[in-house]
């Protein structure tokens, strides 16, 4: 699974050589494409929990969507000492300071179970509370305490899995977590429909069979989905540990238990971000609770209308992982032109994917919808603010690529408080203010505006070259 011409190319970057411009543009798409057929399998995998789940109800639909705010939240608080150690890690690796960037991931391991289990236990202790906290009717709060209670039980895993998946993308190897994030979404599949969904009768071809089911409906849904993880996450780790020439411990001697010098640049680095996801996230459940007095078809359209609008961003942070790779070994070669270059490339990637994605997304919103929900009600809601966001995809992109490059780069403070700044004092004043007048059409609309106004102000910053001040020191 190593691709030699890549590994060839970032080798460069690490010896001084000097790259053509085909060189450079070949390396980005190289790392892009797997990285983005992973990001769209993590997506399907969310695509077919809710098409399974839509299609057993309004509330269940409703259920999932209340409280998946509320996990966007806890992985935004477990992302910061990942983050940072995966960005010092590709900093090192791009100094060829191998053996600092296998202690940095022993000690990774550590923070991410460690961190994974503090809120998984929190998790199962609000999640009795939570759906009904977020303004969701009885009906609807006891499943979304099913599916919130199993899923985040298993963050120790699921923080173990993103940590090694991170590493390896840190040390520029981007297909082997990329094809192992497919075959989760396969076995997602398989999981999900054994477990959701009961015993029952099912022709195919012709002939009719008894297909055996849990019954388990929305907890079966994330159950699956914590198996899939599960079945990734071993591989994964494996692999980092044993077959990466860059990272490999197997056989040598180390501590995990965190330095703090090592803790501390990592923090430095992650704390923005883990601030960002949970202040953003935050941002979210606020949002949530403005859509949640609009009703149960609402709330459902609004849920499935996301994870539809994720298979067309998704692919701006499969080039945003391999910027952030590129900049990172960059960065720790002291290459700054280079990384400027590669985020000039891997943003005009971004854009030309998304706004091709767009105009799909536009044109077939009924049917990306259509695929999780059999109420029509929920269908052309769905598919209207669907059309809205289209718009905004392009610029999307720029601010989803820029941030890459910026983190790969170490400078997480001031992206961070750009997209705070964006999400509490553009998205959700406009939001509250036009949900009254054009319900969940107004939410939609002033997301759509706040989407563009990032991208613009993102761009600003990349273009100013500021970010690549905060180097490897």
């Amino acid at each position: 699974m190593k691709d030699s011409v890549s590994q060839r190319l970032i080798g460069k970057i690490r010896s001084g050589e000097s790259f053509t411009r085909a060189e450079e543009l070949a390396l980005v798409i190289r790392l892009s494409i797997p990285a983005i057929l992973a990001q769209f399998a993590n997506v399907l995998m969310q695509y077919i929990d809710a098409a399974m789940v839509g299609n057993l109800g309004a509330v269940e639909a409703a259920a999932v969507g209340i409280v998946s705010s509320t996990i966007w939240l806890f992985w935004g608080l477990g992302s910061a000492g990942i983050t940072g150690y995966s960005v010092l890690a590709s900093q090192e690796i791009g100094a060829k300071s191998y053996p600092t960037a296998r202690k940095l991931l022993r000690q990774g391991i550590t923070v991410a179970v460690a961190t994974g289990a503090i809120l998984g236990a929190v998790g199962l202790m609000i999640s009795p509370w939570l759906p009904g906290f977020l303004g969701a009717s009885a009906d609807v709060a006891r499943e979304g305490t099913k599916y919130f209670a199993i899923y985040t039980a298993a963050m120790p895993l699921l923080f173990l899995s993103y940590e090694a998946g991170s590493m390896l993308r840190a040390s520029g190897n981007i297909r082997v977590p990329s094809f192992l994030n497919i075959f989760m979404c396969v076995e997602d599949v398989v999981f999900n429909y054994f477990l959701i969904f009961p015993t029952r009768l099912v022709t195919f071809l012709g002939f009719t069979f008894t297909m055996p089911g849990a019954g388990m409906g929305v907890a079966g849904a994330a159950l699956g989905t914590v198996l899939a993880e599960l079945c990734t996450a071993v591989p994964m780790l494996w692999y980092v540990c044993t077959r990466s020439p860059e990272l490999a411990i197997r056989g040598e001697k180390g501590r995990f238990l965190p330095e703090f010098p090592l803790l501390k640049k990592a923090f430095k680095i992650g704390i923005p971000v883990g601030l960002q996801h949970t202040v953003m996230c935050c941002a979210q459940v606020a949002s949530t609770m403005i859509v949640a007095p609009l009703g149960t078809i609402a709330i459902a359209a609004n849920s499935l209308a996301i994870t539809a609008e994720s298979l067309c961003y998704m692919p701006g942070y499969g080039v945003s992982d391999a910027a952030a790779s590129l900049t990172g070994q960059c960065i720790g070669a002291r290459r700054e032109n280079l990384a400027m270059r590669f985020g000039k490339i891997a943003i005009a990637t971004g854009l030309g994917v998304m706004t091709v994605m767009g105009v799909l997304m536009f044109i077939f919103a009924p049917i990306m919808i259509g695929l999780m929900s059999n109420v029509p009600e929920i269908i052309d809601l769905g598919a209207t603010i669907l059309r809205i966001e289209a718009f905004a995809e392009p610029m999307f992109a720029a601010s989803i690529v820029a941030y890459g490059v910026f983190m790969g780069a170490g400078d997480t403070l001031i992206p961070c408080l750009m997209n705070l700044g964006s999400m509490w004092f553009v998205r959700l004043p406009a939001a509250w203010l036009l949900a009254r007048t054009f319900g969940l059409k107004g939410v939609w609309i002033a997301m759509c505006g706040e989407l563009i106004f990032r991208g613009m102000i993102f761009l600003l910053r990349f273009r100013g070259g500021k970010w690549l001040k905060h180097g490897k020191a």
